[in-house]
């Protein structure tokens, strides 16, 4: 009756015995499975994963030849950001930042971005924008990736000029939602397309729109439109990175090529995604902070592996602070960090992280 030492979606430690650890991770795959009508994970699968966290080890590692690349989001917010958004408040900006993750932390690409991190605020500082980004090229050597969060919450009022669809909403206008939503979401995809056009310009090797579809199905449609932009007509690499795994339906009638968009599960936003030119994709598991990581894990995994059982493109799974089976915490364990990380390549098959 040995206790295993793990911790749950809060990062608070927790113990189990080497059955009740196997149950965790059946349960929360068995969740996943239900949820977006796909296969589980198999029992080969879970003594793997049961194996993996029973092991005493602080660290976990994938097989030699399994390693896989990174691609990032945030910029250099992790050095630069106060200790309310995780960084560390180091004195240095983002040309150095960038520079350090290059040569002294040895990442494998990196995205320039701005602090604020939505297109709506960054459109007004384009120019600097390019101007970082035409630096930055000049002076490292790794994939360099323009990034932003479309975020059409910001287009709505108070902080932007379109009537807020949750308040119309509240007072049973329906009709005037969809509507405002429909309207944010064309100006959102002529900002999306007006600062990817830009750094495509100054020569940035991709673009990465990220927390994708964090306002909902009408968000995602603006994103898909932008990336089908980006790839017809520069043929620059995109990166789209999800916010959720179940695009909400907020509008609940937009569609992209006959696609309704609301409710999609992964697999399914993986293949709209595909049709609109991306070139890689990164599902999003969310972690529940009341459930232990392992559950969390087993959740992440099914929905990570139904996008690489069918995909066409590099799978990059987001693995981080709340999501990818990661505890919500703003310092995550490295014990759990390491392992779920080696679990999304060595069972999910990702191509990235």
């Amino acid at each position: 009756m040995t206790k295993i030492l793990t911790r749950m979606g809060d990062n608070s430690n927790v113990e189990f015995t080497k059955d009740e650890l196997r149950q965790e991770f059946i349960d929360g795959s068995e969740f996943a499975a239900q949820k977006a009508k796909i296969p589980p994970l198999t029992e080969n699968e879970i003594d793997f994963l049961v194996d993996m966290f029973a092991a005493p080890t602080r660290i976990w590692g994938v097989q030699r030849g399994n390693e896989v690349v990174m691609t990032k989001d945030g910029c250099v917010n992790a050095l630069n950001s106060s200790r309310m958004s995780s960084g560390v408040v180091a004195p240095v900006n983002r040309e150095v930042g960038v520079r350090l993750f290059e040569s002294m932390l040895g990442f494998d690409s990196m995205e320039i971005s701005h602090n604020d991190y939505s297109v709506k605020p960054q459109r007004f500082l384009k120019k600097l924008e390019m101007l970082h980004v035409e630096i930055l090229m000049e002076t490292t050597i790794f994939p360099l990736l323009y990034g932003f969060m479309p975020n059409l919450g910001l287009y709505f009022k108070t902080d932007g000029p379109f009537d807020n669809p949750y308040d119309l909403m509240q007072q049973g206008k329906i009709k005037e939602a969809r509507e405002t939503q429909e309207a944010a979401g064309v100006k959102c995809l002529e900002d999306c397309i007006e600062m990817s056009d830009a750094m495509v310009e100054m020569g940035a090797d991709g673009i990465d729109y990220d927390t994708v579809a964090s306002t909902g199905d009408g968000e995602f449609a603006a994103v898909l439109k932008s990336t089908e932009h980006v790839a017809k007509e520069t043929g620059l690499p995109v990166e789209i990175g999800m916010s959720t795994e179940m695009v909400t339906g907020v509008h609940g009638a937009i569609e992209y090529n006959g696609k309704r968009l609301a409710g999609m599960w992964p697999h399914q936003q993986l293949q709209v995604c595909e049709e609109a030119g991306v070139s890689i994709f990164g599902p999003v598991s969310t972690t529940n902070s009341k459930k232990s990581t392992p559950w969390n894990l087993g959740k992440a995994l099914v929905f990570v592996k139904s996008c690489t059982d069918i995909a066409k493109v590099p799978i990059h799974p987001n693995v981080g602070m709340g999501v990818g089976g990661v505890p919500m915490f703003e310092t995550p364990a490295v014990d759990v960090v390491t392992r779920c990380s080696a679990a999304m390549i060595e069972i999910g098959k990702a191509d990235g992280l």
